[in-house]
């Protein structure tokens, strides 16, 4: 299977590592396909083909393209490249906001693939949630499924507002870890640790709780009971979260989130 990457950006590349690291498509079979000629060193880990810096005939021998650009780059894209394309071809696109039917539309090509991934996806440990048009069978389905899973965890959801959805809850959600883990180490910062100390302890804390998380069948609200004690310190903690409302300002926050996901993908 012939595979065109088109973008040799973050993602165009952790996509180009995770397929070669783990076998799933060959340096021979991968293209990369970017305008900046001086990415041409950069892809030289993962394709054993020339950089393309514009779109030609050669397009009409891939079998997969997967759009790993700007969404407002696309429709100017999408110009570029239509008349290379041949029906059979299979559409996988990352671009925040673009519809599927929109990809059909401007692409004229019927099997379109829309996937989420998230920031993780760099070091194979990220999150994709990805849907598909009609036009796909089961077979290229798996297919697709399995080269996603080579940047992490991945999810099939039949209905295309879910796309949206997971943005607000995985794609956007790293920031919202991070968030939370600056406001602890600065926290530490002012109770006498330093910046150092501060990181591991937060850092090891995070770690250790996702472990015990995947390890055993406890929910976290049952982990939290476990850590929680009568009249103890993590309960005079988890009060001030309460009275503060923590719970409702991160709810509000996902959904003012996928609120704004939808937003554009109407403008889209």
């Amino acid at each position: 299977m012939n595979v065109l990457l088109i973008g040799a950006g973050n993602m165009g590349k952790t996509f180009g590592q995770g397929f070669i690291q783990t076998g799933t498509v060959s340096p021979t079979e991968l293209y990369v396909l970017d305008r900046g000629a001086a990415k041409a060193d950069s892809i030289k880990p993962f394709s054993a083909n020339e950089l393309k810096t514009s779109p030609d005939a050669f397009i009409r021998d891939m079998d997969l393209l997967i759009v790993c650009v700007k969404p407002q780059d696309f429709s100017a894209l999408a110009q570029q490249i239509k008349p290379y394309l041949t029906e059979g071809q299979i559409v996988l696109s990352i671009m925040a906001g673009i519809t599927v039917a929109r990809l059909q539309q401007e692409l004229g090509l019927p099997k379109v693939v829309r996937a989420m991934p998230n920031l993780p996806s760099q070091i194979g440990m990220g999150m994709t949630v990805f849907t598909i048009s009609e036009e796909v069978s089961r077979v290229e389905t798996f297919t697709v499924q399995n080269l996603l899973s080579t940047t992490g965890k991945v999810l099939f959801v039949e209905d295309e507002h879910l796309i949206d959805s997971s943005t607000a809850v995985s794609g956007s959600g790293p920031a919202y870890v991070f968030y939370v883990m600056q406001a602890m180490i600065d926290r530490a910062k002012t109770m006498g640790f330093k910046e150092s100390e501060a990181r591991m302890l937060v850092m090891q804390t995070f770690m250790g709780s996702i472990h015990l998380l995947q390890q055993y069948e406890l929910s976290c609200e049952e982990w939290i009971k476990k850590v929680a004690s009568k009249g103890g310190t993590t309960e005079a903690a988890l009060h001030q979260f309460s009275a503060h409302e923590l719970r409702e300002g991160i709810w509000a926050g996902l959904d003012a989130a996928k609120n704004r996901a939808e937003e554009l993908s109407k403008r889209a």
